[in-house]
């Protein structure tokens, strides 16, 4: 995207000298929009009517240099729909932006992917964008859920992940049995398959449980109203049956005779940070196999919105790494995971193992920074600044107080050199965010509200239970 002049950042990534920070263009783009810009507001309507509203500025089309503002509002679009989700977009603002994303955006355009996944995949009807005036663009209407810091009663938290699902028996906020069995969810096809290993571990934690009054879980993917819309999960089921795991944890709870809440992992996992941090305003991301997310807004809400910040631009050089899923460029989960690891390995002249599952090229890869290799230091470093520009990108779209980083990736020197980089970055460029945002890896502190009691506090109970 060098369309619009941006000064080259002042901190450069040791291994990608050519990154381009979204959070400078933007600010080149308000410079340039500062005595003459003209506004353009997005409105993105997701299920239920809720409507989130973004508001920038971007040059007139009278202006002669309007065309660098076309491919800023599409990055920035881009941005909102993975972050927070929309089958229907108003774009408020120049005929010729609102043509330009619809052009972009339609089946066979260049964003094809993203039309298709929120519309039919997501949220289940056609995606439309919809140009029109700043003025016509709904107000937002948002529906914050306090979900979650219930810890009244005998629960049930459970976390689905790749490699296994856990399953912990809660009583009053005090983990009194917990479980880890190895599966293989994304190798079984058959709905049935996956409905029974939950079932199992869902009794399994009853049985040390008096009675059951609640239920809450964390698992990959994009739910609405606790159905699994887009779940890595579940990606060997067919289309044809995929309505059945649609319907998984409905049954669930029917079978279990207890209501359930079931959201994504990352948004559980801010769940547990502010829980622990006791403070809100909290952005989670898991730097693992791809990058996940989860947000709780200032007013200790889970927001709905999707934090899929794998698919949301974070680099817009024109040469940035294609998302293997989206072939878009310079994406989120290229730059904050194992495949950000393994991509600067080379450049930093290191040789990973063939033929081991990624985990154990991962950890090869940390071997040499435990053991002070200089390539392997600049991996992490690099990864760091990209952290940092990015922290600042991010602060354009979420209210944050507390940034909280986890995941494979940050074991070990990783996570100290991701901070170092971060917080030199913010220093340099956006010093203003340095007394904004605090930067935190795990502490004890925050283990203490691990995943499985933040998981099983989710659903609120109508009347608070004793066990007198």
């Amino acid at each position: 995207m060098n369309h619009i002049e941006t000064p080259r950042p002042r901190i450069l990534p040791p291994l990608d000298p050519d990154f381009l920070p979204p959070a400078l263009v933007s600010r080149a783009m308000r410079t340039l929009t500062e005595p003459d810009g003209a506004p353009l507001i997005f409105g993105l309507e997701r299920a239920n009517g809720e409507i989130s509203r973004y508001e920038t500025r971007i040059l007139p089309e009278s202006h002669p240099l309007f065309h660098r503002s076309l491919p800023f509002a599409e990055r920035t679009l881009k941005f909102l729909l993975w972050q927070r989700g929309a089958f229907r977009v108003y774009v408020g603002g120049a005929p010729a932006i609102g043509e330009y994303l619809r052009e972009q955006y339609r089946m066979g355009g260049t964003r094809e992917f993203d039309a298709h996944f929120m519309g039919e995949q997501v949220y289940q009807r056609p995606f439309e964008i919809i140009p029109c005036r700043p003025s016509e663009v709904p107000p937002a209407l948002e529906f914050g859920r306090n979900l979650g810091r219930h810890l009244d009663g005998c629960r049930i938290g459970f976390d689905l992940g790749a490699s296994d699902r856990k399953v912990s028996a809660v009583i009053d906020g005090e983990v009194v049995y917990s479980e880890e069995v190895i599966w293989e969810p994304k190798k079984h096809a058959d709905p049935a398959y996956h409905y029974r290993e939950i079932l199992t571990a869902l009794r399994t934690a009853a049985s040390k449980l008096p009675r059951v009054d609640a239920i809450g879980g964390s698992s990959a993917g994009i739910y609405v109203n606790n159905r699994p819309m887009v779940a890595s999960l579940f990606r060997a089921v067919p289309p044809e049956q995929y309505e059945h795991i649609r319907t998984l944890f409905l049954r669930l709870e029917q079978e279990m005779g207890a209501p359930l809440e079931v959201i994504n992992d990352g948004d559980v996992t801010a769940l547990a940070g502010s829980m622990s941090i006791e403070d809100n305003g909290i952005l989670g991301i898991a730097l693992g196999s791809s990058l996940a997310a989860g947000y709780v807004n200032p007013e200790g809400q889970i927001t709905g919105w999707l934090n899929e910040l794998a698919f949301a631009p974070v680099d817009y050089q024109p040469g940035a790494p294609e998302e293997e899923w989206s072939k878009d460029f310079g994406c989120g989960a290229t730059y904050f995971s194992q495949q950000c690891v393994f991509r600067l390995a080379p450049q930093a002249g290191i040789t990973l193992p063939e033929g081991v599952t990624d985990a154990e090229k991962l950890k090869a890869a940390q071997s040499y920074l435990e053991a002070g290799h200089a390539g392997a230091e600049k991996i992490w470093q690099t990864m760091g600044v990209y952290l940092g520009y990015s922290l600042a990108h991010f602060a354009a779209f979420y209210d944050i107080r507390h940034l909280l980083i986890l995941g494979r990736c940050t074991s070990g020197r990783g996570g100290n050199l991701l901070l170092e980089g971060a917080r030199a970055v913010l220093q340099a460029e956006f010093p203003e965010l340095l007394n904004q945002i605090t930067l935190h890896l795990p502490d004890e502190k925050i283990r203490r509200v691990g995943q499985a009691v933040a998981a099983a506090s989710l659903p609120a109970l109508e009347k608070s239970p004793s066990l007198q």
